[in-house]
């Protein structure tokens, strides 16, 4: 049995797998470990080639995900496909220095510690070449990072550490298994703080493929926050949809505003003509943000235009109804408002969920739901 698992996601990271291999086993003496390859059917071939690779290694395996992608949740099912009591996380693109993983395996172990985080921030670590606005945005990751994480990591946003089984583990059922920060996701989720060390380095440039960072990983990480602060009461997807929507009355106020000046326009027209495009509008944000991991493309996504266009049609009958319902019981007008907005959108986001992308909300993750689950099983 391995000593060390490395967990590795890729994505269309078919060039970085040679080289990154050569400066594992360069550096890993005397050590037995295994890679993990966790790859989310990349179209440039990158699990094939590690399906080669591992037929001329034992230490290599493959752990290919059809339908499904996400940094987070692909280290979470492959830190479960492994039994090694020490689980590294780190990325094929040689941007993490692996001449300090030993280091960081010797101190896990020795100290009897839950988490090493190799970090940027602290003790001499550095950025490296890494752009002004990625550096910008690593920063306002972790100022958000404090709402929800009690450990005093200087690099919550890093993605490469060693963490124990035990601890990994206990976590993991309790993880968002959202986004691409899974250290910060880990160490939240567990039921008390880590014991951690922290060993600086310097975040080297990329040498093949291009970032995957772009709008939907904020988006991702600002639904990795949500769900730790109001998860077990809202599924933090309603709140990224909810966000959507926003965006939507800023659009429908904008139109009807410009119909209005337009001539022969009446303001029910621009209000009807403004609504039928803000939800097309709503539909494609959704599409993208909210339940991306289930997006729709070609013929699916015609007719989950059509099923959003019916389900927010009978949202907006629902909310005019709760609105002159209340209006007629004399309750302010404002809150009546509110009152009928806020049925419309959780109409919305529930037909939406179920019927236009068809998802489930993961089954919850708080302690007294895990303990009437234990108790539940005892009995049986």
């Amino acid at each position: 049995m391995p000593e060390l698992t490395i967990v590795v996601p890729t994505l269309e990271e078919r060039d970085n797998l040679a080289p990154f291999l050569a400066a594992l086993e360069s550096v890993l003496t005397g050590i037995e470990y295994e890679v993990i390859f966790v790859d989310d059917d990349s179209p440039d071939g990158t699990a094939d080639l590690a399906r080669r690779i591992a037929q001329g290694d034992h230490r290599v395996r493959i752990l290919e995900r059809l339908g499904r992608r996400g940094l987070s949740s692909a280290v979470l099912e492959g830190m479960m496909a492994s039994s090694a009591p020490y689980l590294a996380v780190m990325d094929s693109d040689l941007q993490h220095d692996e001449t300090i993983l030993p280091s960081m395996l010797r101190k896990l172990r020795e100290e009897r510690l839950d988490l090493v985080v190799a970090t940027r921030l602290s003790g001499g670590g550095s950025m490296g070449e890494m752009s002004a606005w990625r550096r910008r945005l690593s920063e306002w990751g972790r100022s958000l990072s404090a709402a929800v994480c009690r450990t005093r990591l200087s690099d919550p946003m890093s993605g490469y550490f060693v963490v124990t089984r035990e601890y990994a583990q206990e976590a993991a059922r309790r993880t968002s298994g959202t986004g691409f920060k899974v250290l910060l996701d880990l160490v939240v989720s567990a039921r008390h703080p880590p014991r951690f060390a922290e060993i600086p380095y310097r975040f080297r440039p990329r040498r093949h493929g291009q970032s995957k960072l772009d709008v939907v990983v904020a988006v991702e990480y600002l639904e990795l926050l949500a769900d730790k602060l109001v998860g077990d009461f809202v599924p933090a997807s309603y709140v990224v949809f909810g966000c959507a929507g926003a965006v939507g009355v800023v659009v429908h106020l904008a139109i009807v505003r410009l119909l209005r000046r337009a001539p022969g326009f009446t303001l029910d027209q621009a209000q009807f003509t403004s609504s039928a495009i803000v939800i097309g509008v709503n539909f494609l944000l959704n599409n993208r943000w909210t339940f991306r991991s289930a997006r729709l493309r070609g013929q699916r996504l015609v007719a989950g235009l059509a099923l959003f266009y019916a389900a927010c049609s009978v949202g907006l009958f629902l909310n005019l109804r709760v609105l002159n319902h209340l209006a007629g019981l004399s309750v302010p007008w404002y809150a009546a408002a509110v009152a009928g907005l806020a049925v419309g959108s959780v109409w919305n986001y529930w037909m939406s969920a179920m019927f236009v992308w068809q998802v489930r909300r993961r089954a919850s993750r708080s302690p007294m739901a895990s303990t009437r689950a234990q108790a539940s099983e005892q009995r049986l």
